[in-house]
């Protein structure tokens, strides 16, 4: 009997422990955004060729960022309604 409550007291430590640190990376302060001019602002459309996925990339660290990659090769540049 005695064995059983140990057990149980032990159980419910570690789910108490485990719930308050779920909490309380639920209330960190996430970081502070990179200083301006550090990101740049881009309208980018890229398509990967053998599967047909499309991406926007927005910001960039420079203002023409390499092509990211998708199915193991460099997706495509696809012009915008704009460019």
């Amino acid at each position: 009997m005695l064995f059983r409550l140990v057990v149980a007291v032990l159980i419910m430590v570690v789910i108490w422990r485990t719930g308050m640190w779920t909490l309380r990376t639920f209330g960190t302060i996430p970081p502070p955004p990179p200083p301006p001019g550090e990101m740049r602002r881009v309208k980018m459309n890229y398509r990967c060729p053998v599967c047909g996925t499309e991406v926007r990339v927005t910001r960039a660290a420079t203002e023409n960022p390499d092509p990211p990659r998708h199915c193991m090769d460099e997706m495509e540049y696809v012009p915008g309604e704009d460019d």
